[in-house]
């Protein structure tokens, strides 16, 4: 069996394993541990702990990801995709962060719905569309948009706008209200209904 002749720190917290004094692979410091040099290793040993290391890496990957923002499950199966990490420990890495709780596409979609609803109000079609672009499964995204009120998110969106237009003769008013009250999603009749409703909330007459 090949034998452990030197232990290198590298760069960050990695450290560099010789065999036999030939640089042979590195490993994070946390997979390191309870190798010293002058230890014989087998190879089913290294395999393991390649394997370790692997884990640890795509587990700290993911974690780095959802330092920005929650992720679906397929969002987060994409983006360790990405840096490369193989499909394998990749599909692991989800099972472990589903069972911590940290990948939950249930939460997921409720955490979009409501973000959407507070600081960006759109329809509940456009809202479950955006879910399932996500990688959130049918049932999942329609479940989450039961009971959206869209006359209600609508008047929202709108009322973020209106100060911006209400200076504007009705025409031009509505022109500008629709195009984006139907740029969020929301139908003609909503559309038709809310930009009359925020004519009158701006105090003007209204007038054809």
């Amino acid at each position: 069996m090949p034998t452990v002749t030197a232990l290198k720190r590298g760069r960050g917290n990695r450290f560099m394993v010789y065999l036999d004094g030939h640089f042979a692979f590195a490993l994070r410091a946390e997979a390191a541990v309870g190798l010293a040099v002058g230890n014989e290793i087998s190879g089913a040993e290294i395999d393991a702990l390649l394997e370790s290391n692997l884990a640890h890496r795509c587990h700290v990957a993911a974690l780095r990801l959802l330092t920005y923002r929650p992720w679906s499950r397929a969002e987060m199966q994409q983006g360790l995709l990405r840096r490369g990490f193989p499909v394998t420990a990749v599909m692991e890495e989800l099972e472990r962060l589903a069972l911590q709780g940290l990948v939950d596409d249930i939460a997921f979609a409720r955490m979009w719905r409501d973000s959407r609803e507070t600081t960006s109000p759109r329809s509940a079609r456009l809202i479950q569309g955006e879910l399932r672009r996500k990688g959130v499964d049918s049932k999942t995204a329609a479940d989450t948009i039961w009971g959206l009120d869209d006359e209600a998110a609508a008047y929202r969106a709108g009322l973020k706008k209106v100060s911006r237009w209400s200076s504007l003769g009705y025409p031009a008013f509505r022109r500008r209200v629709g195009g984006f009250l139907g740029r969020r999603g929301f139908s003609h009749e909503v559309v038709r209904r809310t930009v009359d409703r925020l004519w009158q909330a701006a105090h003007l007459p209204s007038q054809e």
